[in-house]
């Protein structure tokens, strides 16, 4: 959800739990999630990599949106990679962020369901320019070694971004329930930060 450069990195956090409805088979392809937009999330100046924004002026409908958002887009990018990757590695990790991705996509419009919050667009949010730039960049990139590293380096970024995002943005949230949500997915952001570490050693 966080997706802009000013969302893009605690959103990231939000892709961790801000989940909806996306099937495995349909991963990647016409998530519909949180009656938002599939455009996902945003990156930085480096594919999925997003600068902060500050987080205590989100709404808790705002954090959900970003974090809807960034689920998406990792959902996307990771449908992108698991086809046009030439690792096994990088492959099998775009497959688990797919995975992983759709179900807290799925947990978390739960969530916001339950909680009756309805997911807001944060205050100079442009995530669609975001999400389409980096979608070009994946497809426009030369199968092989370039785009697996390509691909990686960017997971590496957008992680790194989202854990150091998820602990404002945790702080920023209102709800009880929502604060335990992002606080749950953080072990899992950990992890695929560490495989995208050792796979991108590999791809040095």
């Amino acid at each position: 959800m966080l997706r802009s450069k000013h969302y893009g990195i605690g959103l990231a956090l939000a892709a961790v739990f801000a989940s909806s409805g996306c099937s495995g088979g349909d991963a990647g392809k016409s998530d519909t999630g949180m009656a938002v937009s599939d455009t996902g999330a945003m990156m930085g100046d480096t594919g999925m990599a997003m600068a902060p924004m500050p987080a205590a002026a989100m709404s808790d409908a705002n954090i959900v949106y970003v974090l809807d958002q960034s689920n998406l887009l990792d959902s996307v990018s990771g449908a992108i990679a698991a086809t046009k990757g030439t690792n096994s590695e990088v492959r099998e990790f775009a497959r688990m962020m797919m995975r992983d991705h759709h179900a807290l996509r799925r947990d978390g419009q739960a969530l916001a369901k339950k909680l009756a919050v309805t997911p807001a667009a944060p205050g100079g949010d442009n995530s669609k320019a975001e999400s389409d730039r980096v979608m070009s960049m994946l497809n426009n990139a030369a199968k092989g070694r370039d785009f697996d590293k390509a691909y990686i380096d960017d997971q590496v970024t957008y992680h790194v971004n989202l854990l150091a995002t998820a602990t404002s943005v945790m702080a920023a949230a209102q709800n009880p329930e929502l604060k335990n949500f992002i606080q749950k997915a953080a072990p899992t952001v950990q992890a695929h930060l560490d495989r995208a570490q050792a796979i991108q050693r590999t791809l040095q």
